[in-house]
Parts: structure tokens; sequence; C-alpha cells
């Protein structure tokens, strides 16, 4: 990894339905500007994304998608309405924050999550993309969340039913996800801290495919669990408000991006085929499938390709790359 650097620049930028997003800049300010997608959703842009950069070379731009990290209303909060935090509103905070950095084209870095909201984001503003690079390739399907949420209890089956057992019986048969959803916001708060426990308890079983995995340490903090829990729910309940398919049919509006998809053989969780399939409709994409690597970049074999992506996308041009 290239040694990180502190930002030089950040703030706090008003995009509407009472949602302030933090924002911060760092490394070089005449540099290739780039954007961080991170996951969850909820995870929020940690300072390691930094660290995939050369700072000699790119302006890198973190920043927390609403709800979570240091932006604003919390979705922790007791009281927390999450009906403003779509996909689309996502996409539209994106396209705010490049006008307000006057930024003309950007690379996309987005994994899991962020690798949805990469696609969905490129796809509608093509001409603000200049390349992609994405790792635990996801497209937030429909049938990618029953996967994740009912099928791959056949790989974990006792740990999936201690997770569907804290749904009430009669829901346990539908949307795990909106049903999860429903008791992360009751009133009772003893129901909100079981559901977050038990939600991110299967977060850290559903990725554990490759010998030496660690637990997530940030779920030991109950306001970090019942951020993530909550924000991930709704993005699944409804399956990321993506049309089914989408992304796919419209992956013709990628010709043109150079990008590169990573993803682990292990990562069960997100299976490679989205990758893969993802690959066969965007001509400018190279892919790679790791044969050692599960969910994430922990695996130095999965760093290190992201890491020579990025480094090679610096190279290029950056005539058109800031306004």
């Amino acid at each position: 990894m290239h040694q990180e650097t502190e930002p030089h620049d950040q703030g706090l930028l008003d995009v509407g339905d009472g949602h302030l997003v933090h924002w911060e800049v760092s490394g070089n300010p005449a540099g290739k500007p780039a954007v961080v997608l991170h996951g969850g959703p909820g995870s929020g842009a940690g300072p390691f994304w930094r660290g995939f950069f050369d700072p000699a070379q790119y302006r890198i731009v973190l920043f927390d998608q609403r709800g979570c990290g240091r932006s604003t209303p919390d979705a922790a909060e007791p009281d927390a309405d999450l009906s403003t935090n779509t996909t689309w509103h996502l996409v539209a905070d994106l396209e705010r924050l490049r006008e307000h950095l006057g930024i003309e084209k950007w690379l996309l870095l987005g994994a899991s999550w962020g690798a949805s909201l990469a696609i969905v984001y490129a796809e509608q503003h093509p001409a603000a993309v200049s390349e992609i690079v994405l790792f635990s390739v996801t497209s937030s399907s429909a049938r990618e969340i029953e996967w994740i949420t009912r099928d791959m209890g056949r790989i974990f089956p006792a740990e999936w039913t201690r997770f569907r057992d804290v749904v009430p019986v009669d829901e346990r048969d539908g949307n795990l996800a909106l049903a999860y959803s429903r008791l992360l916001h009751d009133p009772d708060p003893a129901v909100r801290d079981r559901a977050a426990r038990a939600w991110c308890e299967w977060e850290d079983t559903h990725v554990a495919t490759y010998h030496g995995y660690r637990p997530d340490p940030r779920y030991e903090d109950p306001v970090f669990r019942l951020r993530f829990a909550r924000l991930v729910s709704h993005y699944w309940a409804h399956a990321g408000w993506i049309e089914d398919g989408a992304l796919l049919r419209d992956a013709h509006k990628l010709a043109g991006i150079p990008g590169v998809l990573i993803t682990g053989r292990l990562d069960i969780s997100s299976p490679p085929d989205t990758a893969w399939h993802l690959a066969q409709v965007w001509p400018d994409a190279e892919l790679h499938i790791v044969e050692d690597a599960g969910h994430g970049a922990s695996k130095t074999s999965v760093s290190d390709l992201v890491l020579a992506a990025v480094d090679r996308y610096a190279t290029k041009s950056r005539r058109d790359s800031s306004g």
C-alpha cells in the first residue's frame, strides 16, 4: 500500500433532504481525480482507502455516504428516517460532490456495495468517469440478496438458523432483510440491539470462507453495529432500488471506460459469477479471479491487483480529468 497522507481539504456538503455528506481530499491537489465508494452500505470511508493511491499522482476524494461515518444525520439515531436514503440519492450526491470539487472526470474505486454503486453511477453519468476499479464485485440484485440472506444457510446451517430465528415466526419465510429492518427500528432499544447483533454476526459469518479470516472488530461498537445493520438491511430489503437486470442491460453505456474487476474464488457471499457476467457485456473491462481470496482486500493477492490497476491508470493523461 502507498503511504497514507492526511486530508488537505474537507467539509460537509448539503445534499438536500436534511443530509450533510462528509467529504475529504488528500494527495496532490493537481493530481488525477479519484473517488472511493465504500461498502456496506454504512461502512464509511476509512483512511485505509487512501493507501490504494499514490499521493503524488492522485487527488484522492473520500466521502461518507448518507447516514454513516461523519455524515449527518446518523442512521443509528433512535428516530432515524431512511426514506431519503436510496441508491438514487447516493448517485445524485456523487454528482453534487463532483461539481462542488470542480472535477470533470474521476476514477471510481469501489468494493462490495460500493461496486454496485459505482456501476449504477457510471451508467448514469459515463462522461464523468475516466476509469473504474472494483473488487468484491456485487450488483445488489434480488437474487444476490436472497443468496446472502437465505441460500448461504446451506453452507452455514447452524449460524443461519440463529440469524433467521431472531425474526418473528410469521415473517421467516419472507423478505428477511425487510423483517430485520423493522426490528432495527423497533421502539424498544433491546429489540434493536438484539437484531443488530444478530445481523452483524451473520455478516461476519457469510464472508468467513477462507483460512485465517478474522471477525470484523467494528461490530463490537454498538453504535456502528446499529448504523451498519440498519443501512444494509434497508438497502437489501429493496434490492438497492435497482431494476432487476438493469446493470447488465445498461452496461453498454460503459463502452470506452477502462475497468478492472477483481473477485475472489472463495468469495461465496459475493459469488464470482457477478463479476464474470459483467465482464461479458463490458468490453473494456478486464477480469481477475483470485483463487485463494474471499470477500474484501485482506489477501495480498487482491490488494496487489487493486494497487497495480490504480497505479497503471495514474500514468494516463490527466488533460480531461479536472475542471
